[in-house]
């Protein structure tokens, strides 16, 4: 069996740095010119503005699509043409706005590709939802309405998902997030610093399967008639790895192996009460990775040697002695996507920095 499948992982996952220029302005892709964004997160670096989440289940691609806030309970907000058109390669910015093309501002775009934009009716669950996979890259988006009873919903992976992250859409709420490292009765909350909660009814103590996953009576994820949206992610050998790893407070920190060069990285303590932070392969480009974003927080890029890492040809290291990604005897999970497999499918190593 070939070590990975994917030899090119920009082309399903990339990160664009770009400078504002106002109302439509293009921004093209710098790796893989066949991606075309279905998931697009995007985070003004100069100033302190929201993020800004879009995607191809909800509208991206068509006028007016509606966008989430990744450090708010905000409902969705489809009054302007944010994103007025994706394309093979990037994607257009409708008006001159502060958190996506104002000409002072610096940006960074991570982008994910699904399907193209091409959804299905799926009936697994029970409740049906609206689901766009990518089986090869272990991603989907699953768009359902709620029920406010115990239920299930379908998510198209074909295995089990390894981080589930949810939204309410339609009216105010935390976002709702799973990962492997949790039971079935825990949360965290990508808009929160918070550490893990145990909360029953969101998830219905229930841990996802190849085929649903679980939804209980709270209305974080299952408000009566009311409309959601999922991110579901499944591990990809050389491509997508989500794990966990305990830290030791030490600038000589943890070693943590994917399988791969990371391209993105995004760390959340488990037991520690301490922000989401995101380092990618782009804002530095060198180790150690000291620019930082919060997906929890409207704040500017940080940079400086606290919260810093190292990316390797087969994972990443922690380089900061403090409990935020790194205290003594803490608990961390983490996301992370890949630049290049370790090795290829036809036996190629990479290499490190």
């Amino acid at each position: 069996m070939a070590y990975t499948n994917i030899d090119d992982p920009s082309a399903y996952f990339q990160t664009t740095l770009y400078t504002g220029a106002g109302a439509g302005q293009t921004v093209t892709n710098g790796g893989n010119s066949n991606l075309k964004p279905d998931f697009l997160w995007i985070k003004r670096r100069n100033a302190g503005y929201a993020h800004f989440v879009v995607d191809s289940n909800r509208g991206l691609g068509s006028s007016n699509p509606p966008y989430l806030e990744t450090d708010s309970t905000a409902a969705e907000n489809s009054n302007q043409n944010w994103i007025s058109g994706v394309g093979t390669d990037g994607f257009t910015i409708g008006i001159n706005e502060q958190n996506l093309s104002n000409t002072s501002g610096t940006y960074v775009a991570w982008q994910w590709k699904a399907n193209g934009g091409t959804t299905a009716n799926n009936t697994t669950g029970s409740i049906n939802s609206v689901v766009q996979a990518n089986t090869d890259a272990g991603f989907s988006i699953i768009t359902y309405t709620g029920n406010a009873t115990n239920s299930t919903v379908g998510h198209g992976l074909g295995v089990q998902p390894s981080v589930i992250i949810n939204k309410k859409r339609a009216a105010t709420a935390s976002w709702s997030v799973w990962h492997s490292a949790l039971l079935g009765t825990q949360l965290l909350e990508l808009n929160t610093a918070g550490a893990i909660a145990t909360v029953a009814a969101i998830w219905n103590s229930t841990v996802p399967t190849s085929s649903v996953f679980s939804i209980g009576t709270d209305g974080q994820t299952n408000s009566n008639n009311t409309t959601y949206v999922t991110y579901a992610f499944a591990e990809k050998q050389g491509y997508s790895k989500f794990g966990k790893y305990v830290g030791n407070a030490s600038a000589d920190g943890p070693f943590v192996y994917t399988g791969f060069k990371p391209a993105w990285v995004m760390i959340k303590g488990a037991d520690v009460a301490d922000d989401w932070y995101i380092f990618d392969n782009k804002r530095a480009g060198y180790n150690p990775e000291v620019f930082r974003l919060r997906a929890n927080t409207t704040g500017t890029e940080t940079t400086g040697t606290n919260n810093t890492v190292d990316h390797l040809s087969n994972g990443f290291k922690l380089r900061f002695t403090g409990g935020s990604i790194n205290g003594s005897g803490s608990t961390y999970i983490y996301m992370a996507f890949a630049e290049n497999p370790f090795t290829t499918s036809t036996g190629i190593p990479t290499t490190a920095r």
